[in-house]
């Protein structure tokens, strides 16, 4: 009975917030959550500041919807749960389409979707990205993730280690802690690059499972709540139409993350 009547008065807050945006013409006013732990999809600077493939998407939804936004940043773990409490009205934080997820919140179309990798030491005796190969290793990953949940499914020969974020499984892979991580590719690709990266390389790919990894990366808004939703799917079509997203992909990325 709480959380409908958190929906509900959620849902009317958006809606008057809405009307009376169209109706002074003053710009709709838009809370979006989002972790800032995430390079290179969305991570807080030493200065206070947002960057990102994810901030930067959000800035040109925004501005494609004429809203005003606010960024709040959010530790992973609770993200969901401070969208359903009010904190903020929508998530753009690379959080993957899965059917546990809706169970929760609703999700605009995807805005990219890429596959899951296993990095592991330059000099690590693990041959290949599977299950025989990881077995007896100690795996680590972020919780609360598809990577773990893909983890826990399909290399259950490993021994899982779970962190809060990335950079707590790097400094552990880094040091020996841990004999290999699974994370998206680009997240992995990406952190390779950095000096701190040079302890490892990427061991490979996996095939994506619909049901764990989902349909891609969406924005989560709190159910009910469909005229906000349509807005962003409508800004997402938008940006990908006039070449704003593919200004923005190429900024971060010498390929197209948006995928199939």
């Amino acid at each position: 009975m709480r959380i409908s009547k958190i929906f509900m008065a959620s849902a009317a807050t958006l809606a008057l917030t809405i009307g009376a945006a169209h109706a002074d013409g003053h710009a709709m006013k838009v809370k979006i959550g989002t972790e800032g732990a995430y390079p290179p999809f969305n991570n807080l600077e030493a200065d206070g500041s947002l960057v990102g493939f994810d901030i930067d998407i959000a800035k040109a939804l925004c501005e494609e919807m004429k809203a005003d936004c606010e960024f709040v940043t959010q530790d992973w773990d609770g993200i969901i749960p401070a969208l359903l409490a009010g904190k903020f009205d929508a998530i753009i934080a690379s959080m993957s389409i899965t059917e546990e997820r809706k169970e929760k919140v609703d999700f605009t179309a995807k805005y990219y979707n890429t596959p899951p990798a296993i990095a592991v030491p330059v000099d690590s005796d693990i041959a290949e990205a599977t299950d025989a190969a990881l077995a007896g290793k100690v795996l680590g990953a972020q919780s609360s993730t598809t990577h773990s949940n893909y983890a826990e499914e399909k290399l259950g020969s490993a021994e899982l280690k779970l962190y809060p974020t990335p950079d707590e499984y790097k400094l552990d892979i880094a040091s020996g802690r841990v004999d290999a991580v699974i994370d998206d590719v680009v997240v992995l690709s990406e952190w390779l690059e950095t000096e701190d990266g040079a302890c490892c390389k990427i061991l490979g790919t996996l095939t994506p499972d619909l049901i764990i990894n989902g349909e891609g990366a969406g924005i989560a808004i709190r159910k009910g709540e469909d005229e906000l939703r349509e807005k962003f799917n409508a800004a997402i079509d938008a940006i990908r139409a006039n070449g704003t997203y593919q200004e923005i992909n190429d900024k971060y990325f010498s390929f197209d993350v948006y995928g199939g």
